[in-house]
């Protein structure tokens, strides 16, 4: 494999690559992919196949998985939403069935057995969660993927106009920090900000470093910061709450916290090597 490929978003391991690689990567073997959806609430993604490696990521309820291999329970592959390679549960998976029309809307909700909210749920569903509605509504409750119900105000279809990243946001204001965690359950930093992001309709890659690569536009450092503008530091991110108030998924609280951007600048550059620069990109989102 050469170095212009990031191992993060290309599915090549040393004994396998992606049928779609070949003539680009030198492997052993080949494997035409699987297209696969999501079954658990969220489903952790790790760099190796083993329960006690650091989640990665995780995937949501709805989400695809291209699988191109499978063995010891677990599924080696690439999300669908952003690219990422990695391994997750293979019970966690079924083969793809017909497309989702909608997504949860809301931090978190849950998928009922019947359209009764007396009913012990099934399973509980997170923002950006797909599900295939096929009805209407029955006491408040939409039929989803062949039998579950979920209430409808919690949903909004795929092809809806995008929310406002930064309401996305806030509305984490207080969820647990996770490593590698996409939900109000436990959330990262990148991951606020690409769940924030992927609400509004904005293509957003996993990681910080990608993020400050591809999201938006770079902002010059003359540019007086706005509500809405995301800023990167070594391995962290945020997205400006006004001018001077950062919001972000941090391990010096343990959760997601607003905090002076001056402040976080000064926490980050006490681990940095003299002259390193605490922000390295600025850049702002389309306006909506």
């Amino acid at each position: 494999m050469t170095a212009s490929f990031d191992p993060r978003i290309t599915p090549v391991r040393a004994d396998l690559a992606a049928a779609h690689l070949r003539g680009q990567v030198s492997a052993p073997r080949y494997a035409e992919g699987q297209a696969m959806t999501v079954t658990a609430s969220r489903a952790a993604m790790k760099g190796r196949p083993d329960p006690a490696a650091s989640r990665t990521s995780e995937l949501l309820f709805g989400e695809g998985f291209t699988v191109y291999d499978c063995a010891g329970g677990w599924a080696w592959g690439q999300a669908a939403h952003d690219g990422y390679v990695g391994y997750i549960p293979a019970d966690c998976l079924a083969p793809a069935g017909m497309p989702a029309t909608h997504m949860v809307a809301r931090l978190a909700t849950h998928i009922y057995p019947a359209p009764d909210l007396k009913t012990p749920p099934v399973m509980p569903l997170y923002l950006g969660s797909r599900v295939r509605v096929e009805g209407e509504p029955v006491k408040g409750f939409a039929p989803v993927n062949g039998g579950g119900f979920v209430y409808a105000a919690h949903l909004r279809p795929l092809d809806a106009p995008p929310a406002d990243p930064l309401a996305v946001a806030e509305s984490f204001l207080g969820a647990p920090y996770l490593w590698g965690g996409r939900t109000v359950a436990g959330i990262d930093c990148s991951g606020l900000v690409q769940q924030a992001l992927l609400a509004a309709g904005i293509p957003c890659p996993r990681d910080s470093d990608q993020q400050a690569a591809s999201v938006g536009r770079l902002l010059s450092e003359d540019v007086r910061l706005a509500r809405g503008d995301i800023v990167f530091f070594p391995g962290h991110v945020g997205i400006m709450v006004d001018d001077a108030r950062l919001l972000h998924a941090n391990a010096t609280h343990m959760a997601v916290t607003v905090d002076p951007l001056d402040a976080v600048i000064e926490i980050v550059a006490r681990g940095l090597a003299p002259g390193k620069p605490p922000v390295t990109a600025r850049r702002r989102l389309p306006r909506q």
